[in-house]
This record gives structure tokens, C-alpha cells and sequence, in this order.
């Protein structure tokens, strides 16, 4: 290490765990029917989501959550969950709004699990894992606790990958010198715009039957077929 340490604002890490709380309140609003849920479950959601990502990441990193250590993380992450169900109606008609928040929630996540396991000396590698597993912890809780299959576990926008491929851009420039403030934003931008892209492409990666079906085809192609 060279000595740079990576002071995440009290403000930025609000941002995110306000994002974060917007966008769970919005996700658990749209469910209908047996599934749909009242304010306070609504309002869970929306705080696990906004405060999710720092906890995975600051007990990844075994030490004292920040999410802990103020009043103003509860109260952000409670008062944008509620924020997210009083304009669900507006949010939900401006479906950019929502892939964008989505993205840079990934983004800040990351970044920040990425640039504060650098500053504790962790490898580069672990550092990585540790600002994926910040990027869509929020997301697995969520979906743990609301019965759901696991988003990221099945086919979809390339979420982990979009985490990954910005903590690998913000471990690099760290170790090319680059002040980790500037590394981080880098990173933040990289995973905005592969979610971005993503989603607006519908990229995702291969289905496992899709490659299944390829292997077998190579393999099955080797077998001669006799005629009678």
C-alpha cells in the first residue's frame, strides 16, 4: 500500500443508502395480489436495500458497520423508502429514472467496498469480491427476505458483472498510481454505463442450456451414423 486512504463523504455514502432506499421502496410497491405488501413492509424493503450493501461490505471487512456508527443512515434510508412510496405512481412512469438510479446504486456500492478494502490492505482480488458482494447485497436481502428467487442467480442485466468490471477499472487505477478518489469515480462511471448498456440492449451472458446444447452438438457430431 502507498499509503493513500480512500475517506468515503458522510454525504456520498448517504447518497447511496438514499438511492438504494428509493429504489427498494419502488421495487416492493409494484407487487400486486398475494404478494403485495403494507407501508411498513414497503418500508423494509426500502431500508434493507438502502443499508444492505454497507453491512455485507463492513462485516466482509470485519469492522464496526458505518451504518452503525450514526443516526443518519436509518433515518436517510427510512425517509427514501418513504419518498419511494409516496411517488412510486410518478417513478414507475419514468422507467429511465429507475434503471438510472439502479445503476448508480450499483456503482457507489462497489466503488465504495472496493476502494475501502484497498485502504485496509486487502488484496487486490478479495478487494474486488468485496465491492461485488457490496454492489448487490442489497439486492440478494431484498430478495432473501421477500421469498423470491435471487435475482442475480438467473439470467438478467449483468449486475455482478457490471460491479466486477468497475471495482477491476478502480483496482487498476490504483495500482497505476491514480488517487483512489479518482479511481473510484472511474469505477462508479464503468459500472453505470455496462448496467446502462445492459439494459438497454438486453444484454445478458449465455443461458448454461444454451452452452449445454453447443457441447452436446460438438460432441454428438463425432459419432458416425450407419445407414442400414
Amino acid at each position: 500500500m502507498d499509503g493513500q486512504t480512500l475517506v468515503i463523504p458522510l454525504w456520498a455514502d448517504l447518497l447511496a443508502v438514499g438511492l438504494g432506499g428509493v429504489q427498494g421502496a419502488l421495487f416492493a410497491s409494484g407487487f400486486r395480489g398475494d404478494r403485495r405488501l403494507d407501508l411498513l413492509g414497503v418500508a423494509i424493503i426500502g431500508i434493507v436495500m438502502g443499508m444492505g450493501g454497507g453491512l455485507i461490505r463492513d462485516l466482509l471487512l470485519n469492522v464496526t458497520p458505518a451504518t452503525l456508527q450514526s443516526n443518519w443512515y436509518l433515518l436517510t434510508a427510512t425517509g427514501a423508502a418513504l419518498i419511494g412510496m409516496l411517488l412510486a405512481g410518478v417513478f414507475h412512469r419514468l422507467n429511465a429514472v429507475i434503471v438510472g438510479l439502479d445503476a448508480v446504486v450499483i456503482g457507489l456500492f462497489g466503488a465504495f467496498g472496493t476502494g475501502k478494502a484497498l485502504t485496509l490492505g486487502l488484496p487486490v482480488v478479495p478487494a474486488i469480491f468485496v465491492g461485488v458482494c457490496a454492489a448487490v447485497g442489497g439486492g440478494i436481502l431484498r430478495d432473501m427476505i421477500m421469498g423470491l428467487p435471487v435475482a442475480i442467480m438467473h439470467v438478467g442485466s449483468l449486475y455482478a458483472v457490471a460491479a466486477g468490471a468497475g471495482s477491476v477499472v478502480l483496482a487498476g487505477a490504483h495500482a497505476l498510481g491514480a488517487p483512489l478518489a479518482a479511481a473510484s469515480i472511474a469505477g462508479i462511471v464503468v459500472t453505470a454505463v455496462i448496467r446502462l448498456l445492459a439494459v438497454i440492449f438486453d444484454i445478458s451472458l449465455p443461458e448454461q442450456r444454451a452452452l449445454h446444447r453447443r457441447k452436446v452438438a460438438v460432441e454428438t457430431s463425432a459419432i458416425p451414423i450407419v445407414k442400414p
